[in-house]
């Protein structure tokens, strides 16, 4: 395993830890939006306050004008979705399950996208074995969380 994907596996573990504390900053403040609201104020600072201490340029104005007007707004909605759903279904399916599934939707889409190459980002076929793994991925889901029967818990 190298370093990448090493810092990829750290990066789900902080994912997990933030989806846990911010259901529960949602679940304290009585609003699961206002939650997701404040989390998204936080990381936009804390964006905003990397790229001040580390950015050697900005874009251009051209660099600006370039970008297709929906990656400027699409993006934005489907976190405020995922994470908003996120925090909503944490305290109702707890952190391991809602995780596990969320990471199934995540792995099957990122498989769709690698395959048909969307966005211009590295294409890779969906072939048969990596098929089988997806298969065997989504089993050992069901099995994560008790098979097909486990309900609400």
């Amino acid at each position: 395993m190298n370093l990448l994907s090493l810092l990829a596996l750290a990066a789900g573990g902080a994912i997990a830890i933030q989806a846990a504390m911010n259901a529960k900053l949602g679940l304290l403040v009585k609003n699961v939006l206002l939650g997701s609201s404040i989390a998204f104020f936080i990381a936009c600072l804390s964006s905003l306050l990397v790229i001040a201490f580390t950015a050697s340029q900005l874009p251009r104005l051209d660099d600006i004008r370039a970008v297709p007007l929906y990656l400027w707004f699409t993006g934005g909605m489907l976190a405020a979705f995922g994470v908003g759903t996120f925090y909503y279904l944490i305290p109702k399916l707890g952190v391991g399950a809602m995780m596990s599934y969320a990471l199934a939707g995540q792995i099957i889409m990122a498989n769709i996208i690698s395959h048909f190459g969307w966005f211009n980002l590295p294409q890779k076929t969906i072939d048969i074995k990596l098929s089988i793994g997806i298969l065997l991925f989504i089993a050992g889901i069901i099995l994560i969380n008790g098979g097909f029967s486990h309900g609400n818990r």
